[in-house]
């Protein structure tokens, strides 16, 4: 029998199972347009053609870091890990297919190692990867299949038993028992030097399953992690790292795209900080995860040290997309063969907060500067219901300051047509930052509901800063110091180039006013 079905419509999952760099079922499609002027995205990672989903984590080779990610050439689509490299982060040589799909055998997220010490015995420097695959086509038998490349990660040649068996699914009986089970995905590898072995983690549908080995072929079941409230939804990608904060302390971060959507918090990135001994992850705060992004597009991330200082930061990338509406055409379809985008690479660091509890603080990749064609600043100005910018783009980072005493709405429209009917708003009001796209909204590309993001701020602030990186697809917005950022995609009308600021209740300050425009 032929099974035509992907990963998602095969796990009846919400996520996604989880690039690369150096730093110094689906809905119904639209109907076809014809063919148009490119909207692919400026200086965001796409792919050449066909449908993008999850980023796996990179790997360093030879100076360059080797991404991968899940790669279809239909929406929501059967496929493989696609390859590309960068030096930077912003800039992407595509290679195509490194785990190519097979009949009734796709390849789902995982991650890759490179092993400098030859664990695994495929001589050292081989790049090795886990990665779920069903076997048989048998949507219960989510199993973890092990590749192995010694030519710098182009190639691969796969075991051909799974290094870590489902047995939940292989056991499975009834339909509860099979949807339960299925659940076991997205293997995340990380090396414990402290106890000289391999820790690996997997999503389950209401915890995280940990294992340990010494040769990345044979493994053993730890104590999984388990969190109280199942409307944080199931884990996808899960994350796992070491890191310094700024106090000097070192703590373990658990990380996992969730969808928390039904109790009014984000479906993208939670993180737990915490411990590991070897045997289970403890977190600090098992009922309360943190979120690293607040939009709705941020989605199969992944995070990895910074060469320059591993101990103290890492990179972050993630998927913009989400699975209540991913499977659906976008204006990139017809007009330029691909679905699908990655988000700006952003640097995180660990800080210790004033109720000495540890957060993620996230800031854009360093490199986006040099890729700035030009930069324009302007005076500071003081605005007491709406004013229109003179200046016009289609991809570019906006930054300012915004301070009010009186004002109850107050915030920068975005992506603004000529006659100020379609814009993205990003403001504050009461207690919510927020980024609202819906009078974006594209007939036959709508995204309702899910147009307006917020993420809590202290009602009695009267400033914020904000950092607004604008692309053709796309608005991300990181906040203040980089506590908050929210990610949306955007899918702008050709023209909609605009920018306007706008205070409702009274006058608004908007000073340090600066446009970096990427070509």
């Amino acid at each position: 029998m032929t099974h035509a079905f992907s990963r998602r419509r095969v796990l009846q999952g919400t996520g996604a199972g989880a690039l690369a760099l150096i730093m110094g079922g689906g809905a119904a499609a639209v109907p076809a347009r014809a063919a148009q002027a490119s909207q692919r995205a400026v200086y965001h990672m796409t792919p050449p053609s066909g449908w993008l989903c999850d980023p796996q984590r990179p790997v360093l080779l030879d100076g360059k870091y080797h991404l991968y990610y899940l790669h279809s050439t239909q929406n929501n689509g059967q496929g493989g890990w696609d390859h590309a490299t960068t030096a930077d982060g912003v800039a992407f040589t595509h290679h195509g297919d490194a785990l190519p799909l097979q009949p009734d055998f796709p390849v789902w997220s995982g991650s890759a190692v490179v092993d400098t010490a030859n664990t695994a015995g495929f001589g050292a420097g081989a790049v090795v990867v886990l990665a779920t695959q069903p076997t048989g086509g048998i949507r219960k038998y989510q199993e973890q299949y092990l590749y192995w490349s010694t030519d710098g990660g182009y190639t691969f040649t796969a075991l051909s038993e799974p290094v870590i068996v489902n047995t939940d699914g292989r056991a499975a009986v009834t339909q509860a028992e099979i949807d339960n089970a299925e659940w076991f995905r997205d293997p995340k590898i990380h090396w414990d030097a402290a106890r000289n072995e391999w820790v690996c983690v997997i999503g389950r549908a209401r915890y995280a399953a940990f294992y340990t080995s010494s040769n990345l072929r044979d493994w053993q079941l730890k104590r999984n992690f388990d969190f109280p409230n199942p409307a944080l939804g199931g884990i996808e990608c899960p994350d796992l790292f070491e890191m310094t904060a700024d106090d000097g302390t070192s703590h373990w971060v658990l990380g996992a795209s969730m969808d928390a959507h039904s109790i009014g918090l984000p479906m993208t990135y939670a993180y737990w900080t915490g411990t590991w001994d070897g045997e289970q992850f403890l977190a600090d705060d098992v009922a309360n995860p943190q979120w690293l992004d607040w939009g709705w597009d941020w989605y199969g991330a992944v995070s990895w040290p910074a060469v320059e200082a591993p101990a103290t930061r890492r990179y972050a990338i993630g998927w913009m997309n989400n699975w209540k509406y991913a499977a659906r055409d976008v204006p990139t379809d017809p007009s330029d063969g691909y679905n699908g985008q990655n988000s700006v690479v952003r640097e995180l660091r660990l800080e210790r907060q004033g109720g000495g509890w540890y957060s993620l603080l996230s800031s854009p990749v360093t490199a986006l500067s040099n890729y700035v064609s030009s930069s324009t600043s302007f005076p500071d100005l003081a605005v007491d219901g709406s004013y229109v910018l003179p200046w016009n783009g289609r991809a570019y980072e906006l930054e300012l300051d915004i301070s009010w005493d009186a004002a109850t709405n107050i915030g920068v429209s975005v992506g603004r047509s000529a006659n100020g009917a379609r814009h993205t708003n990003i403001g504050k009001y009461g207690n919510e930052l927020y980024v609202d796209r819906a009078p974006s909204d594209l007939a036959g590309y709508s995204l309702v509901p899910y147009t307006r993001a917020a993420a809590p701020i202290d009602a009695a602030a009267r400033s914020v800063h904000l950092r607004i990186f604008v692309d053709t697809q796309s608005v991300e917005v990181f906040i203040n110091a980089g506590h908050t950022v929210i990610s949306q995609q955007v899918h702008f009308a050709d023209g909609d180039t605009g920018i306007s600021f706008y205070s409702d209740g009274g006058p608004a300050s908007f000073s340090g006013i600066r446009i970096r425009s990427f070509q």
